[in-house]
Order: C-alpha cells, then sequence, then structure tokens
C-alpha cells in the first residue's frame, strides 16, 4: 500500500461531525478569554491594605484612642532609630541600587515573559 492509497482510505473514513459551538468554545477559553481584572501584585496591595485596615478597626474597638496613638508613636519611634543606624541605610541604599541595576539590565521585562522565553528556549 503506497502513501496515495493509504491517504485516500483516510480520507474515505466517516468522520463524526464536531458539536455545534466547539470552535467559539475553544477560542473563548484561549484567544478571547478576558483579562483577569486584577494582576497578582494589586492582588497582593489590596491584601495587604485589607488586613491593614482590618488590624486599625481592632485596635480602636479593643482599646480606643490611647493605644492607637501609643502605637503610632512606637512604631515611629522603631522607624527613626533604625533609619538613623547607618548600617541599616547603606544595606537599604545598596539593596535599592541593586535592584535599579537589575531593572535597567534586564530591560524591565516582567517576571511572566520571562519565564516563558527561557521556557521557549529549553524546548528548542
Amino acid at each position: 500500500m503506497n502513501m496515495d492509497e493509504l491517504d485516500q482510505a483516510i480520507s474515505a473514513l466517516p468522520f463524526e461531525e464536531p458539536p455545534a459551538g466547539l470552535r467559539a468554545s475553544i477560542l473563548l477559553a484561549t484567544a478571547y478569554r478576558p483579562a483577569p481584572a486584577f494582576s497578582m501584585l494589586e492582588l497582593a496591595a489590596i491584601g495587604a491594605m485589607g488586613a491593614i485596615g482590618l488590624w486599625l478597626i481592632v485596635l480602636l474597638i479593643s482599646g480606643g484612642g490611647t493605644l492607637f496613638v501609643h502605637t503610632i508613636a512606637t512604631i515611629g519611634s522603631f522607624l527613626s532609630r533604625a533609619l538613623t543606624n547607618p548600617a541599616i541605610v547603606a544595606w537599604l541604599a545598596a539593596g535599592a541600587a541593586t535592584a535599579l541595576w537589575l531593572s535597567l539590565f534586564t530591560g524591565f521585562q516582567p517576571v511572566v515573559a520571562a519565564s516563558q522565553r527561557s521556557g521557549r528556549r529549553a524546548s528548542r
């Protein structure tokens, strides 16, 4: 049996028709899928703000205003002590400089695009 006969035999097979709307449902699930409402970074920020808001509400209900003022003063005191320490400021500056250098070096590539790009290279 040569290839032409095999092709004719395959095309003579009775194939079942695909269900109605299969192509449309595949396109809706892949190419036309709407973008998510929030990115992962935005969801993390919303969650953090919600946690801080809930913490402030519980703090006000449990201790009232004086406990809140005392807590804010304690946080401010800690931050002022930490940011006047030269070693901490040097480490923060080194970290910020490294992040800036890496961002400029990679050209502000999003993490998702970079992972897909490396995955395509590995599969070649």
